[in-house]
C-alpha cells in the first residue's frame, strides 16, 4: 500500500485550463522543475506545450494526451544523452502556449499621416480599425518574444503590432494614389494590401494576422468643416432664391406680441405676394436676381492606377495607357482602378477596352 502510494506520487499530471481570455503563454509551475518519466501531459485544442531544458528549446507538443517517455521526446533525449529508457526525474520548464485567435484588437494612427491627395493636395489623415492575432509558431514565439516570462498576455505584444500596422499603413496609403474621398469605397482592398505587407514581419515573431479591418479613414476637423460648407452650398443651390424664401417665411410667421394679429396678417400677405413675385421674372424673380450660370468646365481627364507585382503604379493618363497597351506592358487582364470605380477590375472590363481594339491578341500556343 505504501509503495503504491509513493509510486503514485511520482507521476505528475501536467495540464492548463485558462479562463483569462488574454493569456498567450503560461509557465507550468513545478517545485524544482522536477518531472517524473511517465508523467501525463494533456494539451487541449487551441494549445501547444513547449519544453525548455536547461535554457534550450526542446520538444513541442500539439493537442493530445501524452505519457512522457524517451520515445516521444526526441529532442529532450538528445539533450540528455539518453541512449536507453530512463526512469529518474528530469528538470525542465514547460510553457503552455495559447494558439487560438485573439480578436477585436485595436489599431490606430497616434499622429496624422501626411499624404498627397490628387484633389486637395497635401493632406493629413487619420485611420483606425481592428485585427485578430494568433500564435502560428509556438517555438519561434517563445524564442523571439516571450523568453522566460512566466505569464505573457496579449497586451504585451499588441503595442508592437500596432506600430508595424501603422508603418505599413502609411507606406501603402502614400503609394496607392487613391483620393481621400474614395478611400471609404476601397477600405477592403487597402486592408488586403496592408495585411499582405505586414505578414512577413509578423511571421518573424511566430505570429499571424488572420483578420485585418480598416474601420475609418478621416481628415482633420478643420478640413471636414470646409467640406461641410462646400456641401451645404451645393445643397442650397440658388442662394438668391434661398434668401428670398427665408425673408418671406420670416414675415409670414412673426413673433406674437402687441399688434401681433395685424402684423401676422400683413406679414402673411406680403409673404404670399413675395412668393408670387419670386416665381415670375422681374426685380424679385429669379431672372432679375440671379445672373445666368457660367458654362460647366470641361470634364477632367481620368487618372488610372495599375496593380503590378503586388504594388500600385500610377496615376496614368489614357494616352499613357494606350502606349503601354501597344508595348504589351498593359494587357486585357491587367488590374486597373480609377476614381468612382467599384474596386479593381481587369482592363478589358472597363472603358479601357477600346485601347485593345488595335492591339493583336496573344499568339495561340504551338
Amino acid at each position: 500500500m505504501v509503495f503504491g502510494f509513493l509510486s503514485g506520487e511520482f507521476v505528475d499530471v501536467i495540464t492548463w485550463l485558462d479562463d483569462t481570455r488574454d493569456t498567450m503563454v503560461w509557465r507550468f509551475e513545478r517545485r524544482g522543475n522536477a518531472i517524473k518519466m511517465g508523467a501525463k501531459l494533456t494539451v487541449r485544442e487551441g494549445q501547444a506545450a513547449v519544453f525548455v531544458h536547461e535554457g534550450v528549446m526542446a520538444d513541442v507538443f500539439g493537442p493530445g494526451m501524452y505519457e512522457l517517455e524517451t520515445n516521444n521526446m526526441p529532442i529532450m533525449t538528445t539533450l540528455q544523452h539518453w541512449d536507453h529508457g530512463f526512469d529518474s526525474p528530469f528538470k525542465s520548464e514547460i510553457y503552455f502556449v495559447n494558439t487560438t485567435r485573439f480578436n477585436d484588437l485595436k489599431w490606430g494612427t497616434k499622429n496624422p499621416i501626411m499624404c498627397r491627395d490628387p484633389e486637395f493636395g497635401p493632406v493629413r489623415i487619420r485611420a483606425f480599425g481592428t485585427y485578430s492575432m494568433r500564435v502560428a509558431d509556438p517555438a519561434k514565439f517563445m524564442q523571439e518574444i516571450v523568453g522566460t516570462d512566466g505569464e505573457f498576455t496579449a497586451d504585451e505584444i499588441s503595442l508592437q503590432i500596432r506600430n508595424i500596422i501603422v508603418q505599413e499603413f502609411s507606406v501603402t496609403i502614400a503609394r496607392s494614389g487613391i483620393p481621400v474621398l474614395d478611400m471609404a469605397a476601397n477600405t477592403q482592398d487597402l486592408g488586403r494590401l496592408i495585411a499582405t505587407a505586414i505578414a512577413p514581419k509578423i511571421a518573424d515573431y511566430g505570429l499571424s494576422i488572420p483578420e485585418f479591418y480598416i474601420e475609418n479613414v478621416s481628415l482633420p476637423e478643420e478640413v471636414e468643416k470646409v467640406l461641410d460648407k462646400r456641401t451645404s452650398v451645393g445643397v442650397a443651390g440658388d442662394l438668391n432664391k434661398y434668401m428670398q424664401f427665408n425673408a418671406a417665411e420670416a414675415m409670414a410667421n412673426p413673433q406674437s406680441g402687441a399688434g401681433g394679429a395685424m402684423t401676422a396678417g400683413m406679414g402673411a400677405a406680403m409673404g404670399m405676394n413675395m412668393a408670387n413675385q419670386m416665381a415670375q421674372p422681374g426685380p424679385w424673380g429669379a431672372t432679375a436676381a440671379a445672373p445666368p450660370p457660367p458654362p460647366p468646365p470641361p470634364p477632367a481627364a481620368r487618372a488610372w492606377h495599375v496593380a503590378e507585382n503586388g504594388a500600385t503604379t500610377g496615376p496614368f493618363s489614357e494616352a499613357d495607357l494606350a502606349k503601354m497597351a501597344a508595348s504589351g506592358s498593359l494587357t486585357r487582364t491587367s488590374q486597373v482602378w480609377t476614381a468612382g470605380q467599384d474596386g479593381w477590375k481587369p482592363a478589358a472590363d472597363t472603358e479601357l477596352s477600346r485601347l485593345f481594339a488595335m492591339v493583336p491578341p496573344p499568339l495561340p500556343g504551338i
